[in-house]
């Protein structure tokens, strides 16, 4: 690791060259989500430069991201140009105005893009998911005034996913910003990596307070589904979009798939609905009034399901007394049965019906195991 007074040699330059941008927090305040577009990897200067050149043409897009050092899945890969390409990013800073960002996995990476006045650092789902690399990154920003992205880890886990936030955060940064980039699966599905959308959800609630943007290409991972992803992102009042951009995408030496042209972002951009946190004045009675609604029904929802699991504990001591195998795969087949049959005929889809049952079968399960067990609740 590098020591960090070397690093601290680089603040006073860091900090000057971070003055021709607002911090990430202001420009996601702005009316319109902060749209970051750019290569997935600088491969060549000319690029690298073109890319930018022609991304810089649209108003709405503030940063410039590419990536100089890309560690890939198999080592034989195209694994970025490293050092080679920073330059190419001044050029790109002191042509077009864009500031610019670049992913960093290690201290050494950290240090070099400081003193290539990078403006903006992001930190990769497969680093995030690995802590000892984060507290290296972590340890070796202190000190430093610099913006941090933090993209979720590549696996389903919240937790993970706020320590690294948490780690970054205590080494001094304020300026931090989380990506959704979505998550690994062994599923084939239409995505690259699934949404999931539920876990961006549940980690704003839990961290408030740090902003989110989406970056959809690696969700999507192919241009057909790039425009559903981002809008989603949007509806879901994430604040801003990370897209990769390139001059031309087909002969882009990684990812060419989910890439796409300077002219086709702008055509998106313009496409796109982009939606308001905040109802206006004229609006916001109405959904108070239906938010009322739903809070009651919310409160009647959480009434019945304590009922209903008081009854399934009195089930459960009665299978005790009377040595009754806790699951009864008869029973269960008739309440999913007609529960669906129900669910349709009031306009509810099969699989929200399915899923609900799913959630309080299991529950129902792991409550009478545990009074058979004499254990109260089995986990």
């Amino acid at each position: 690791m590098l020591h960090l007074d070397v690093l601290n040699k680089n603040k006073e330059a860091t900090i000057s060259n971070i003055k021709i941008m607002e911090s990430l927090r202001k420009l996601l305040a702005l009316d319109e989500p902060l749209i970051i577009a750019g290569p997935c990897s600088a491969e060549s200067e000319t690029q690298v430069l073109e890319t930018a050149k022609q991304i810089a043409s649209n108003k709405q897009v503030k940063l410039f991201r590419a990536g100089v050092w890309k560690p890939r899945t198999r080592p034989n890969n195209f694994e970025g140009n490293g050092e080679k390409a920073l330059p190419w990013l001044q050029k790109v800073k002191a042509e077009t105005g864009l500031p610019t960002t670049v992913e960093v996995a290690n201290a050494e990476h950290v240090d070099l893009a400081l003193k290539s006045g990078v403006d903006v650092l992001w930190i990769g789902a497969r680093t995030v998911a690995n802590p000892f690399s984060v507290q290296e990154l972590a340890d070796a920003l202190r000190g430093v005034d610099i913006p941090v992205m933090i993209k979720n880890p590549v696996n389903p886990d919240v937790e993970l996913w706020i320590g690294a936030i948490e780690r970054v955060a205590n080494a001094g940064i304020s300026d931090i910003v989380a990506i959704h980039r979505g998550f690994s699966s062994f599923d084939k599905t239409q995505y690259r990596n699934q949404p999931k959308w539920s876990m961006p959800i549940e980690f704003r609630r839990r961290m408030p307070d740090v902003p989110m943007i989406c970056d959809p290409s690696h969700i999507a991972g192919n241009t057909l589904l790039l425009f559903h992803v981002a809008q989603t992102a949007l509806n879901l009042d994430m604040k801003g979009l990370m897209i990769e951009t390139h001059i031309n995408p087909r002969e882009a030496l990684s990812d060419a798939r989910q890439q796409i042209t300077p002219d086709e972002l702008g055509q998106m951009l313009a496409t796109l609905l982009y939606t308001k946190t905040n109802a206006s004045d004229s609006t916001s009675d109405v959904l108070d009034t239906l938010r009322q609604r739903i809070d009651k029904v919310d409160r009647q929802l959480i009434e019945i399901l304590a009922e209903r699991m008081d009854a399934v504990r009195k089930i459960g001591e009665y299978k005790r007394d009377n040595h009754v195998t806790v699951l009864q795969m008869g029973r269960w087949n008739e309440i999913v049965n007609k529960s669906i049959w129900l669910g349709k005929s009031l306009g509810l889809q099969e699989d929200i019906v399915k899923k609900f049952l799913d959630l309080i079968h299991i529950e129902s399960i792991q409550l009478q195991q545990g009074i058979i067990n004499g254990s109260g609740r089995e986990d």
